[in-house]
């Protein structure tokens, strides 16, 4: 470790007070998603932030109001170093009027070892802290030879994937850290998208004619819309129990593969048959899965279970999968993400952690879903790596631990310079200095 490394790193803890600040000014900005559309003045700090460090800034709404922000700082040598993303999002889980705060949930507040307010764990102590140990090395006048992105996204928490942005916009690194909650494991992650299955009938019918197509001898070929996706539910609640039985992944407890049957929405009103019945379902599914294979195994099952009805094999249920935003159009796809604990960006972070809290970094699965897997959808190695844990994320109090956040900003401060030291190709694995 160098002596530049070393006098940074010492900076954390000398620093701390200017972290915390950081990071309580991060908090003071409202961005609860839902309602969204309200992280232009927080992104606009950050993209402030990133510019007085030297990054050039590429600011851009994904929706009004909500911009994405990358930071680009050009490595001295970037041809023949290694590149690195930190990606996070700025928006944080909603604050209903009733729940109970020690205090307000945009206020940080230091209770003894811990910091409270809204994002602290999920995830703007990742932020904070990312950004607090890049300006730690900038200002220590440190030279990182690779390329250094810093992407503050939007919707993450309504699945807005102010991540894909990022990547359909052309940014790209030879890896990717994603600073969410992991409680500083470095984590992939199974995958979610959420689909609608829609049962409809051609016909409307009164309701009086209910006798008709249910008693013998009544001669009418109908059926309640409602009554037939209890079928379908029966359906999706068999194919869960069968992925339970034949599929697994690695971190993953059994049955961890499951098929939520989450809202349901049909019929006019009191006087009519059902016609139409639609059911929202969430599917997560494992880290080397895709959501195209898993859709279309659901499908598939479905459709053999309305065969096996008169009525919805003439009247054969619609499907309707994914979606951009939980918001405008009631869908989303968070694609899974596997990580390869040979790959040097994730070795060189694991290092990074036992350098600095003398214990072997755990690289396992996250039990949620994350950004992370955009990442791997465009073929980008990633990681997540991110101080708080999932008990605090979307609590009342929410809450980091100082602890953990000062390691946290230990760990990118080393893993920062370095990975961007490392140089890429046929020196693989060599450090710059080191040579």
């Amino acid at each position: 470790m160098t002596d530049v490394l070393q006098k940074v790193l010492n900076q954390v803890e000398e620093r701390q007070k200017e972290l915390f600040t950081l990071l309580a000014k991060l908090i003071s900005f409202k961005t609860p998603a839902p309602p969204a559309r309200n992280t232009k003045e927080a992104q606009a700090f950050v993209a402030d932030f990133l510019t007085r460090l030297g990054f050039s800034i590429d600011m851009w709404d994904v929706y009004p109001n909500d911009p994405n922000v990358v930071g680009t700082l050009k490595g001295t040598s970037p041809d023949e170093f290694h590149s690195l993303i930190i990606n996070g999002h700025i928006d944080v889980a909603e604050v209903s009027e009733d729940e109970q705060w020690k205090a307000d949930p945009f206020t940080a507040v230091i209770d003894k070892e811990v910091i409270i307010g809204r994002g602290t764990a999920d995830m703007k102590g990742g932020l904070a802290g990312a950004l607090f140990a890049i300006q730690l090395l900038r200002e220590a006048g440190v030279e990182l030879p690779g390329n250094l992105l810093f992407q503050s996204v939007i919707g993450e928490e309504v699945g807005e994937a102010g991540t894909l942005q990022c990547c359909k916009r052309g940014y790209t690194a030879d890896f990717a850290v994603v600073v969410d909650t992991s409680d500083l494991h470095i984590q992939g992650q199974g995958g979610v998208i959420t689909g609608w299955i829609t049962v409809k009938s051609n016909q409307t019918y009164h309701d009086a004619t209910r006798k008709d197509m249910i008693h013998a001898g009544g001669g009418l070929f109908a059926a309640s819309a409602i009554e037939k996706m209890m079928k379908i539910i029966s359906g999706l609640q068999d194919l869960e129990r069968h992925w339970a039985i034949t599929k697994s992944y690695p971190g993953f407890s059994p049955g961890t593969n499951t098929i939520n049957p989450a809202v349901i929405e049909g019929g006019r009103h009191a006087a009519f048959i059902a016609d139409e019945c639609r059911l929202w379902i969430t599917v997560h599914y494992y880290p080397n899965e895709n959501h195209e294979q898993v859709a279309k195994e659901i499908e598939e099952h479905i459709l053999q279970v309305a065969k096996g009805d008169p009525w919805l094999r003439e009247n054969p249920p619609l499907f309707e999968w994914g979606g951009t935003s939980m918001i405008e159009d009631r869908g989303e796809i968070f694609p899974s993400l596997e990580v390869d604990p040979g790959h040097p960006g994730v070795k060189r972070l694991a290092q990074s952690h036992q350098r600095i809290t003398n214990k072997q970094a755990a690289i396992d699965v996250s039990p949620t879903v994350t950004d992370g897997g955009w990442f791997g959808a465009v073929g980008i190695p990633a990681a997540i790596y991110g101080p708080g844990d999932l008990q605090n994320a979307h609590s009342i109090n929410e809450q980091v631990s100082i602890a953990q956040l000062l390691d946290y900003t230990k760990v990118m401060v080393s893993f920062i310079y370095q990975w961007c030291h490392t140089k890429s190709a046929k020196n693989e694995g060599v450090t710059a200095g080191e040579v």
